[in-house]
């Protein structure tokens, strides 16, 4: 097919003045429609048609043809058919064009792959004379008749059914040459439309379409690739949601390792685009997606996993990441383990914790009476310290009339452990965990992050480590306000009744604990995570 491609793009604009030189995300506004119409795979002959010699220039360096059009064309009142057909009759010459485009500079966000499968529908059905480019409408929506206001339904309903309209965008128009041969217009005979998502179907007439193409063109995709199941709990995945809701302005997509169902199903609760590895190297899986920046929730990475995303022109961000792969990222953000070594791009500690909203609008503990304890030791609690701290502090509990609560993780499963246990409450499923922390006088849990989420509130808590590696996280300490045992698995019930007994009877060092909890800066921690972040996305 012999195609040709006309962009008229006249000089004087009211609206928006020299609108189609004026910069639009660094580029003039013409480049854009220029570039997409070269990008064609259908390689169109593009031209544009203009009166003014200082777009005609930059067309040329933009890689296009031009066309001086006469002044009389070049009206504010003068419509595209004689434009079109003034500069088809000059510049046809031999060329036998198949099928004239119009394409308009006021459509920046038009796709390549779109005008080619608008151009592929006109030649596949001989029976259409024109495709238009238009985007459909869902509201209730009105209309003057005889000077009053008439309703354009029948019966109001919600948007989604409604019964749609379409409105043409100008993006492009496709008709067949021998309209302009025969008829010296553009849209004559069979008409088709041809649909555009709300992004493309963008036409600039007002400084606010302006502002949304800027911000469109701006718009990085950004991908979280995270892991969540029922061994290592759904943690990870909630740090992706608690970011991506502080990102919003980009466009954002989710994708877990194989064996992350569970965390994918609840991505999916909350509406992202979501996904799970179907590649056997997940790389393949992103190169697919194709994103300009990846936020790793994976724990540690391999230096050659890193360095194949950053030579695929990705910008990559990691979190608690003490691996290799770490010291190749551009950004890394562990709040979690100490400092191995300085590096400009790696920020560690307390101040770059990321609490839920849940932990950000709540009252501070108030210290008083041991009346409820609460044991949460979350994920999996692979040893089970569920049921050895039960079995170190009930008889205790039950003298003193202090209620037990425990939360049971996604993967706990020795429930049947806890059923001697005839006075205790069990909770499953939560998704208000701050209340309980609120609630409580006393917790048990491990050494993770929960640990930050509880020093929000401040209520005294005892810990013990599930493993080596908890071992290391920082926070969890005196030094921040913590009782922390160590290893869990050596530690004796004894110990852990003894040291519950110390802290029930002693409120001053509850009260101490609550104050020193509450002195670090944990609610602005997020703001400073968030900051870094979006500063190397907008770098």
């Amino acid at each position: 097919m012999n195609i040709l491609a006309i962009i008229p793009a006249r000089g004087g604009s009211k609206g928006i003045p020299r609108k189609n030189l004026r910069p639009l995300n660094g580029k003039p506004l013409i480049y854009y429609i220029i570039k997409t119409a070269l990008k064609s795979k259908y390689n169109l002959d593009v031209y544009v048609s203009s009166e003014d010699e200082e777009i005609l220039m930059f067309a040329k360096r933009f890689g296009a043809k031009t066309h001086k059009r006469d002044m009389d064309l070049a009206k504010e009142d003068t419509t595209l058919d004689p434009v079109i057909y003034e500069a088809f009759n000059n510049i046809q010459n031999d060329n036998k064009y198949d099928y004239i485009i119009t394409l308009q500079p006021t459509s920046p966000l038009l796709k390549p792959n779109t005008l080619d499968r608008a151009i592929e529908k006109i030649i596949n059905a001989p029976e259409i004379d024109v495709i238009l480019s238009a985007k459909e409408k869902k509201h209730l929506s009105w209309k003057m008749i005889n000077g009053k206001y008439t309703p354009n339904y029948k019966k109001r309903l919600n948007r989604q059914y409604l019964e749609s309209i379409f409105e043409e965008t100008g993006a492009f128009v496709i008709s067949k040459a021998s309209n302009l041969i025969n008829y010296k217009k553009r849209i004559v005979g069979n008409i088709e439309l041809f649909i555009l998502d709300k992004e493309e179907a963008i036409d600039i007439d007002y400084i606010d379409d302006w502002v949304l193409c800027e911000y469109y063109l701006k718009r990085k995709k950004i991908l979280f690739v995270v892991t969540g199941n029922e061994k290592v709990g759904l943690g990870h995945i909630y740090r992706g949601l608690l970011l991506a809701h502080e990102i919003l302005d980009h466009e954002l997509i989710f994708l877990v390792d194989k064996s992350s169902q569970l965390g994918l199903n609840k991505l999916r609760e909350y509406n992202f685009t979501s996904m799970i590895q179907k590649k056997d190297d997940i790389i393949d899986d992103i190169k697919k997606i194709n994103p300009q920046i990846v936020i790793n929730d994976i724990l540690d990475t391999k230096a050659q996993y890193i360095n194949r995303l950053k030579n695929l022109g990705i910008k990559v961000i990691n979190f608690e990441d003490i691996g290799e792969g770490a010291k190749s990222a551009d950004l890394v953000i562990n709040s979690l383990y100490p400092e191995k070594e300085v590096l400009s791009n790696h920020f560690y500690g307390y101040k770059y914790f990321c609490p839920r909203d849940e932990f950000l609008n709540i009252h501070k503990k108030e210290i008083k009476k041991v009346e409820d304890v609460l044991i949460s030791f979350g994920g999996i609690d692979i040893n089970n310290y569920t049921l050895k701290t039960l079995e170190s502090i009930y008889d205790y509990c039950i003298q003193q009339k202090i209620k037990i609560t425990i939360i049971l993780g996604i993967g706990y499963k020795d429930e049947k452990s806890l059923q001697k246990f005839s006075k205790i409450k069990i909770i499953k499923n939560v998704f208000n965990i701050s209340e309980y922390f609120l609630r409580a006088d006393i917790i048990f849990t491990s050494a993770g992050r929960t640990v930050y989420e509880i020093a929000c509130i401040g209520t005294p808590t005892i810990v013990m480590a599930q493993n080596k590696r908890e071992l290391t996280h920082f926070f969890a300490s005196s030094k921040y306000g913590f009782i922390n045992l160590g290893l869990g698995n050596l530690v004796k019930n004894e110990e852990i009744l003894k040291t519950f007994i110390n802290l029930n009877n002693n409120i001053e060092e509850r009260k101490y604990i609550n104050k020193l909890m509450l002195s670090f800066d944990l609610k602005g921690s997020k703001k400073r995570t968030i900051n870094l972040i979006r500063n190397l996305i907008e770098k």
